[in-house]
Formats: structure tokens, C-alpha cells, sequence
């Protein structure tokens, strides 16, 4: 096929996209209410979609997890087409005293932050509860964050105990009678 050709092709499924998919479609995405449950249920199925794309007869949508920017790069492709105020790794104001953060993402509309981690090593493993505390401490200062989702791709099995760390970290919290609610997904 020419090049000419490859251009049309993409040109026509992106107008038949647009037409199919267009801005009614955005309207109607936006009327529906966007909820920490349903990112919750997105997020469950990540191993599944995983399995989907490196398991096609095609090569060309492999997905090599490999970094925790990887995994954020999945994560977004999941979530960004339904979620639609969902915003990737923007600063967040000042939390604390000259204390800045980067989060991985955020939904407005739901009041959520998702923090995607990576298991590199067993030290990182062993240590992640530590990781995911600190976290805690900064966006319980976030006025747009009530809902704090981890989302934590363990591809080696090296965190020793999940069940410990998500009695640790799954729990409702109170600061200054603002409630934030933490979540803990650990794939595969």
C-alpha cells in the first residue's frame, strides 16, 4: 500500500470515528456521572487488557510493562476515553510548606487521585508501604482529592505480605473532618 494511500485510509476512520463518536458523543460521556467505583472496576480488569493486546495475532500493539511510566501510559489509554477530565502528571500546588508532588492522575469530577507504582526490586517491595504513607500525608492536604486510588503493578510478586498492606492502606481517613478514602490495586 502507498503512502498516499496508508494517508487516506487514516483520514477516512478518523472522519468515520468523528461522525460515530463526535461531540454528541463527548456530551453524553460528560452527562454521565464519573465515580471512584467505576475507575475502581476499570482499573480491576488491567491485567485483562494486558493479556488482550499481547495476545493478538497481531505484533503490533505489544505492551512491555517494564517502568512505572509504562504502566501510567496503560493506565491512561484505559481510563482517558470515559474519564474525560482525567489530567496526567500535572503538578499539584503547594500541599505543605515548600512541598510539591507530581500525580500521576487526577479526576476532578470523581475527587480522585490515581498513583500508579512499580515494583522494581524487593527493596522496593519490601518498602512500598512507606512510599504509599508518604503519599497519603500529601494528598490529604489536596482539596480536590477524596478518593486516593494506588494502582500497583507487581509483575515479580515482590511485595511479601498484600494482604498487610491493604489493611494498611484500603482504609477511610479523617483529616481536619475532610474525608479521604484510599484504595489499593496490586496487579497482576
Amino acid at each position: 500500500m502507498s503512502k498516499d494511500q496508508q494517508s487516506v485510509d487514516v483520514a477516512t476512520a478518523v472522519s468515520t470515528l468523528n461522525q460515530k463518536y463526535g461531540t454528541a458523543s463527548i456530551a453524553a460521556a460528560e452527562a454521565v456521572a464519573v465515580d471512584v467505583g467505576r475507575i475502581i472496576k476499570a482499573l480491576e480488569e488491567f491485567m485483562e487488557c494486558v493479556r488482550y493486546l499481547n495476545t493478538r495475532r497481531s505484533t503490533s500493539a505489544i505492551l512491555t510493562l517494564d517502568s512505572e511510566a509504562a504502566v501510567q501510559d496503560a493506565l491512561y489509554l484505559m481510563l482517558r476515553p470515559w474519564v474525560l477530565d482525567l489530567v496526567p502528571e500535572n503538578p499539584t500546588d503547594r500541599v505543605a510548606a515548600s512541598r510539591y508532588t507530581i500525580k500521576d492522575f487526577l479526576c476532578r469530577a470523581a475527587k480522585t487521585v490515581i498513583e500508579a507504582k512499580y515494583i522494581r526490586d524487593a527493596g522496593h517491595g519490601k518498602f512500598i508501604t512507606k512510599e504509599l504513607h508518604d503519599d497519603i500525608e500529601t494528598y490529604r492536604h489536596h482539596p480536590a482529592c477524596r478518593h486516593l486510588i494506588f494502582f500497583i503493578y507487581d509483575p515479580d510478586a515482590l511485595i511479601p505480605d498484600r494482604a498487610a498492606l491493604d489493611r494498611q492502606i484500603a482504609v477511610e481517613r479523617v483529616y481536619d473532618g475532610v474525608p479521604l478514602t484510599c484504595y489499593l490495586i496490586v496487579q497482576p
